[in-house]
């Protein structure tokens, strides 16, 4: 349809569905449709994953962690007097926090709650009180839930009630802390001066140069497609630039944060975000600080565990950013005097999901050059465990009984490029040296660097694992030529800092395989969109969808091919992540750019450019746009009243 060569499809929507009292208990999925008035749905679980899902990978529902909340709050209650001494607690100002995944084989649907002191006002994530309970929450009857078993400041124990009993007996050491104060908690992000003057303000001196309809997006020869998955969060459809499409799909697959600790809840820590829910969990966004202050802001809509829509207003904006930095620029000292450059001014598309304790930040930006980049920045509260023992073998020490825990976090993409059409191949280019006579005396030897190119063949050689080295150009590339007879081509470039994958032989590694790979090319398939599910989280040991199943060594030569990009970094948390973690050195992304794509840079014909010689006066607005800018910026556009009602629908 998009190519003209076929009718408009009809919209239909996903509707998934978690059936508790059937005879076997299951996930159905069904696709439902025509919009915005169905007359049909089909069941298409068995199309998609091979047979029904069965129930216990569902993911955790809102009612069922506030079931779980008060099966604690009873079992709390057995041990008074130790709660009174650990924590000055009735275990009612305790706040808990979730694991994941639930046990150890599938089927598993027990999960440790690590315990927290709740301080309003701020994040708990740095108030462990050294309590942590594992609770089986298996049953399809919440009345037979059970605590298996209790963990506190290094030792385990088979109850509250033995825990109590321990302490009553004098044969269990406490470390007897105080319920937090608001005003001096470890973690407040509260001011703690008056505000200063007001710092620089991007401003559209003649409103935005950007248009949304719908969902479409234009910018300066941009074409673009938006949208967001309430579990996986942003993706764009059909990126086009001047006219031709570049990009079919960019979306966002999955974020992992793997942690390690010597405490039960942090050392089986593999969260699995799309399973939470990284689009529906992407709040309104603060005007002036998450975005300029003038950005366009759009509403998301979702559906979950409700008959009704739930609107996250705001929750993801649009602008243009000047970077303060020229696109490209070159003053001529010699010959002849002149300056000639452009501005580098950037179309930002940008989401921030709140996952538990992280802020993720997710940017798409579109350059004047053709490039594409793509970046996630963390920021949040880091999440801790009670420093107990040999602790700092997992992390650093950042307040009094507070131990940061190491992890990394690792995030997946899809990248279904169609550079020149759909028909695409994978061609590799890096460095060597060669050692010859220098031609002109024969006398001496030079090194000269030379081009080794390589086109591959099959998805097993383009499927590069984590962390080794990896050929520093590796572009998809059309049949056709450009002008000077080199295949056009979009080069990916991958900015990343990645931990260490899963060992292959964990039992849960198989689901979250994807992360073995810094970069996989496969074909594309229409029973392969995604490369993980939300049902992997809860149980990862039988993965509804496993992503290395994908390479199975077909053809990729002119094929319509996808890319598959991991980036991610390790954190140790320190002391400067306290109140919480910077976005300054924690981002990772990448390129895609233009290569031999173009004759020439398609910069060339901004209208922003800037050139001025010698000759002319530079102050003239009609010699030189940057001296118009005087005249443009007289009248400051007026900014709206500030307003955020981010609050109304938790």
């Amino acid at each position: 349809f998009l190519d003209g060569a076929g009718a408009r499809p009809p919209r239909e929507a996903l509707a998934v569905l978690y059936f508790g009292k059937q005879p076997e208990p299951n996930i159905t999925e069904y696709v439902v449709g025509p919009l915005p008035v169905p007359a049909y749905h089909r069941d298409v679980t068995v199309q998609k994953y091979g047979g029904k899902v069965p129930y216990h990978r569902r993911p955790v529902t809102g009612q069922e962690y506030m079931d779980i909340k008060a099966l604690i709050q009873r079992e709390l209650k057995k041990a008074p007097r130790f709660l009174a001494a650990c924590c000055e607690s009735d275990g009612t100002n305790l706040v808990t926090l979730t694991t994941a995944p639930r046990g150890f084989k599938s089927g598993d649907r027990v999960t440790w709650f690590v315990l927290f002191h709740n301080v309003a006002g701020t994040g708990y994530y740095l108030s462990p009180v050294g309590l942590e309970v594992l609770v089986d929450h298996g049953d399809l009857q919440v009345s037979r839930w059970q605590l298996r078993q209790v963990f506190y400041n290094g030792r385990y124990f088979a109850s509250t009630g033995d825990l109590e009993q321990k302490f009553v007996a004098g044969v269990l050491e406490v470390v007897r802390l105080k319920q937090p104060q608001a005003d001096t908690v470890l973690g407040s992000m509260k001011p703690r001066r008056p505000p200063g003057s007001p710092g620089p303000l991007q401003l559209e001196p003649q409103g935005p140069r950007y248009s949304v309809r719908n969902n479409r997006i234009t910018f300066q020869g941009w074409s673009i497609a938006f949208g967001m998955n309430p579990n996986t969060g942003p993706r764009f459809f059909d990126i086009r630039y001047r006219g031709e499409r570049i990009v079919y799909e960019l979306s966002l697959q999955e974020a992992l944060a793997l942690y390690g600790s010597n405490c039960p809840g942090g050392m089986s820590t593999r969260y699995l975000d799309g399973s939470f829910g990284i689009g529906r969990f992407a709040y309104e966004l603060v005007q002036g600080l998450d975005c300029p202050y003038t950005a366009t802001y759009v509403d998301r809509h979702y559906l979950a565990e409700s008959d009704t829509p739930k609107t996250n207003q705001k929750s993801l904006c649009i602008f243009e950013h000047d970077s303060a930095l020229p696109l490209r620029r070159h003053f001529s000292d010699s010959q002849s005097f002149y300056y000639g450059g452009l501005r580098k001014n950037t179309l930002v598309i940008r989401t921030i999901s709140t996952l538990i304790n992280y802020d993720y930040i997710w940017d798409f930006m579109f350059h004047g050059s053709g490039a594409v980049e793509v970046r996630v920045h963390a920021t949040g509260y880091i999440s801790s465990s009670f420093f107990h023992g040999q602790g700092t073998d997992y992390g650093n020490r950042v307040g009094p009984n507070t131990l940061g825990t190491m992890h990394l976090h690792h995030i997946h993409y899809k990248v279904d490029l169609d550079v020149d059409g759909q028909l695409n191949s994978l061609e590799t280019q890096d460095m060597e040296y060669e050692f010859v006579k220098d031609p002109w005396s024969t006398q001496n030897t030079i090194e000269r660097p030379y081009l080794r190119r390589e086109r591959l063949e099959k998805e097993d050689e383009a499927a590069f694992p984590l962390n080794a080295p990896m050929p520093r150009y590796i572009s998809f590339v059309s049949p056709n030529p450009n002008k000077w007879d080199h295949p056009r081509s979009y080069r990916i470039q991958i900015i990343s800092f990645a931990g260490k994958h899963l060992p292959t032989s964990s039992s849960m590694e198989h689901s979250i395989s994807w992360g073995r790979y810094q970069l996989a090319v496969t074909q594309r398939k229409e029973e392969e969109p995604t490369s993980t599910s939300i049902y992997n989280q809860n149980d990862p040991w039988t993965p509804t969808v496993a992503f290395a199943d994908f390479i199975n060594n077909e053809t990729i030569i002119n094929k319509d091919l996808v890319a598959w990009i991991t980036v991610g970094f390790l954190h140790v948390p320190h002391a400067e992540d306290v109140p919480n973690t910077v976005t300054v050195g924690n981002g990772v992304g990448f390129f895609l750019r233009p290569y031999n794509y173009f004759n020439e840079d398609p910069s060339v014909d901004s209208s922003d450019s800037v050139y001025f010689s010698s000759e002319q006066d530079v102050g003239e607005c009609g010699a030189n746009s940057l001296a118009c800018l005087f005249s443009a910026t007289t009248c400051a556009p007026r900014l709206p009243p500030f307003h955020f009602g981010g609050f109304l629908n938790l």
